[in-house]
C-alpha cells in the first residue's frame, strides 16, 4: 500500500523538543490542520462540524532513521527501563505512524488554504504530514475502565515553573499560560538531571531558555 499525506500540521513547535509527550496533556495548545491542495475541497469534511473529537494518522518525520529495535525505553519509566515497542507509543517504531485525538476548536470553510480544521490538544510538530483523519466515537472508541499497564502505576508529577515578569510580558495571557503548561510537563529528556544544564526550546517563534533545579524550572530568557 502507498500512503501519501492528505494534509499538514501547523503548531507553535518547529522542533519535536517540548512537544507534550501525549496529545490533550495540554489542552489548551492550538494548532491546524491544512489540506494538501487536491484535498480543498469542503466536501472532504462534510459532516465533521457534529462531532467535537477527531483522530489524527501522521509520521514522525522528524526521525531520520528507521527502527531497528524490538524495545524502547518510554519516558513515563524515567528513560531506563525498556519494554516492547508495540506496547508503547513511541516514536522509534518499524512504520513511524503517530495516533492522536484532538478536540475540534472551530472548522474554517472560507480560507484561502481551502478547508481549516482547528483542533486544541495536539502533540504534534510544525510541518507533520498526516495521512488519514477519522472521527472520533464515543460508544467505540472510549473505554473509561480500560487497564493502561505500565502506565497505571506511574505518576508524572509537574514541576514547578518560574517565569520571570521580564520574559513574561512578551506573551500575550493566553500564550503564556500555554507555554507555562508544557513546561510543567517536563520537557527534558527523563534520563537526564543536571541542574547545571541550559535547555533550549522553540515555542511560537520564540527560542524558551530555562533549566531545571529541585523541581523547579526557572525561565532564563
Amino acid at each position: 500500500m502507498n500512503i501519501h499525506p492528505i494534509a499538514y500540521f501547523h503548531s507553535p513547535f518547529s522542533s519535536k523538543f517540548g512537544i507534550p509527550k501525549q496529545s490533550g496533556l495540554v489542552e489548551e495548545l492550538e494548532g491546524r490542520i491544512v489540506f494538501a491542495p487536491e484535498y480543498r475541497s469542503a466536501d472532504y469534511i462534510r459532516g465533521l462540524q457534529g462531532f467535537d473529537y477527531i483522530w489524527l494518522i501522521w509520521e514522525f518525520s522528524d526521525n531520520r532513521h528507521p527502527s531497528k529495535s524490538p524495545v524502547v525505553r518510554p519516558p513515563v519509566l524515567g528513560g531506563n527501563e525498556r519494554v516492547g515497542v508495540f506496547a508503547t507509543r513511541s516514536p522509534f517504531r518499524p512504520n513511524a505512524l503517530g495516533l492522536s485525538s484532538v478536540r475540534i476548536q472551530r472548522i474554517e470553510l472560507d480560507s484561502t488554504s481551502g478547508p481549516v480544521i482547528h483542533v486544541l490538544g495536539a502533540d504534534l510538530m510544525d510541518g507533520t504530514p498526516i495521512y488519514d483523519i477519522k472521527p472520533y466515537i464515543v460508544y467505540a472508541d472510549c473505554h473509561p475502565e480500560a487497564r493502561s499497564g505500565f502506565v497505571d502505576n506511574r505518576s508524572w508529577p509537574k514541576l514547578e515553573v518560574v517565569i520571570p515578569e521580564e520574559i513574561a510580558k512578551n506573551y500575550q495571557p493566553e500564550r503564556l499560560s500555554v507555554l507555562r503548561k508544557i513546561l510543567e510537563l517536563d520537557p527534558r529528556p527523563h534520563y537526564q538531571n543536571d541542574p547545571h544544564r541550559i535547555y533550549g526550546m522553540p515555542f511560537d517563534g520564540t527560542d524558551v531558555r530555562f533549566f531545571v533545579e529541585n523541581g523547579v524550572l526557572t525561565v532564563i530568557r
